[in-house]
């Protein structure tokens, strides 16, 4: 597949017009231009009709990165995603920025990461200068602060906010029985996955916009399938997510915004490894039936195909990404 981008100058200024060719003939305002090489973006010579001028340029160069960001299925719609630094939620990032969207990158408490990547995604956009993505600290489990990161992206970006990715969470790494568990380790585990998902979604659901492209991304766990010893409290914070998802779903009827959990299985991350013995870890490898720990790049794909045009039909539910651990 190629892309081309021609210059017609009319007498009225100049107009553009990409094309995308799929054979060897294509259509320019309806008008059949034949000899279209695919292969290359070298043109064969033909005729222009005698009421646009002979000046004509074909800008190989600047042309597929022109035509490829106008074709982005996310081009300037505005994601937030939080816990967006490091990990799962990091890949995610630069998955959606790579769609074309505008990211707003959340973080608890360490700027450095988040800080790093959106600098990184603003060096890689040499034809726009306004930013691409940015750093906005939150605690999701504060609701003065979640409406302050809403706030502040559509600040930032000057635009309602499309997509919400929710990825912030942790996991209790001494992976106790239900009956060790401390009190007050059930109370933080519920307050950043549980309380900070409502607050996310409650704030989501009054501001994203109704336009059309509508989007809310929980991220779950498919231990919610397995439910393994030691991680009670983990797996009951994230089946409220993904109950509180579906019935999210149901209600935002009528405003064309889509509510869908990713649940993924072991992840090559900060937070599966911690606390665990390689023993532990190669269990885990052995239960896939791929042979491997997942990449966080297995769950980024899922979530930029939820977040896009073509993902609006899945709607209110759970997808499993785990190379078949729990199925």
């Amino acid at each position: 597949m190629v892309y081309v981008l021609f210059c017609f100058n009319s007498g009225n200024g100049r107009m553009h017009f990409a094309i995308k060719i799929r054979t060897y003939s294509f259509l320019v305002r309806g008008l059949t231009l034949p000899y279209a090489d695919i292969n290359t973006v070298a043109i064969h010579p033909f005729s222009i009709p005698q009421h646009i001028s002979s000046s004509f340029t074909i800008l190989a160069a600047e042309t597929s990165m022109e035509v490829s960001q106008s074709l982005l299925p996310l081009k300037d719609r505005v994601a937030i995603v939080t816990g967006g630094s490091r990990g799962i939620g990091h890949a995610i990032v630069n998955h959606l920025h790579s769609l074309g969207a505008r990211v707003a990158i959340n973080y608890a408490s360490n700027s450095t990461q988040a800080d790093l990547l959106a600098s990184e995604l603003n060096a890689s956009c040499t034809t726009d200068h306004h930013p691409r993505a940015v750093a906005i600290k939150a605690d999701v489990s504060d609701p003065e602060q979640v409406k302050l990161l809403f706030d502040k992206t559509e600040q930032e970006f000057d635009s309602k906010i499309h997509i919400l990715v929710n990825c912030a969470g942790i996991m209790d790494q001494k992976y106790p029985t239900l009956a060790n568990t401390a009190v007050e380790d059930w109370d933080m585990t519920f307050n950043i996955n549980t309380k900070g998902s409502f607050l996310c979604c409650r704030e989501a659901a009054r501001r994203l916009t109704r336009d059309g492209g509508g989007r809310i991304i929980m991220i779950s766990t498919s231990l919610v399938g397995s439910l393994l010893p030691g991680y009670a409290a983990y797996v009951a914070s994230k089946a409220a997510i993904e109950s509180m998802t579906k019935i999210l779903a149901k209600e935002l009827k009528g405003t064309k915004i889509t509510a869908n959990c990713v649940a993924p299985g072991p992840i090559a991350t900060e937070l599966f490894f911690a606390g665990k013995t390689e023993e532990t870890i190669q269990r885990f490898v052995d239960g896939c039936p791929l042979g491997r720990l997942g990449e966080p790049k297995d769950i980024a794909g899922i979530v930029g195909f939820l977040a896009s045009d073509a993902g609006e039909w899945t709607n209110g539910q759970v997808i499993r990404v785990n190379g078949g651990v729990v199925v």
